[in-house]
């Protein structure tokens, strides 16, 4: 990681969330799968769709700074999708949406720390577009997190109690 500057560091930082989300393009449609309720499914694939607009969003900030996508892999993302990645070919339960929600948010939680501190970074470094677009995502991020529990409280949580 490039420490030695702020703009290194915001470099870097991006494309630790490229990485990031195109590790979590492969495992959504799995997700999705794995779901058994139809609101959850539907979630999963619309975070899906969003997490290709993110994808974007991140490519053309790379692109405006002459810098490319591609760097380390995201460890920290990866981390929270191998911790989660029993539930995708476990049996199935009335828990399992429960629990698939649990690591989505755990996914989604990890997106936010990391959009707040690239706008952050953005904004310090003068990048009001970059801090446009990243505030954007974060956004993003956080209504997902809040569909999420909205399904959890509304239906899956009650199910996998009985």
């Amino acid at each position: 990681m490039n420490t030695q500057s702020l703009q290194g560091l915001y470099v870097d930082e991006l494309r630790d969330a490229y990485s990031a989300e195109s590790q979590l393009l492969d495992v959504l449609p799995r997700m999705e799968k794995a779901a058994s309720h139809e609101q959850l499914q539907s979630a999963f694939r619309q975070h899906r769709e969003q997490t290709q607009t993110h994808v974007r969003r991140l490519q053309q900030i790379l692109d405006s700074l002459g810098e490319k996508a591609r760097g380390e892999p995201c460890r920290g993302m990866r981390g929270i999708l191998e911790e989660g990645e029993g539930l995708l070919d476990g049996p199935d339960g009335l828990a399992r949406d429960a629990a698939l929600i649990s690591a989505a948010q755990k996914v989604e939680h990890y997106e936010m720390a990391l959009y707040g501190a690239l706008r952050s970074f953005a904004n310090q470094l003068g990048r009001k577009e970059d801090a446009r677009l990243l505030q954007k995502t974060l956004d993003d991020e956080g209504n997902a997190d809040h569909e999420l529990t909205r399904i959890a409280h509304a239906r899956v949580n009650e199910d996998a109690r009985a």
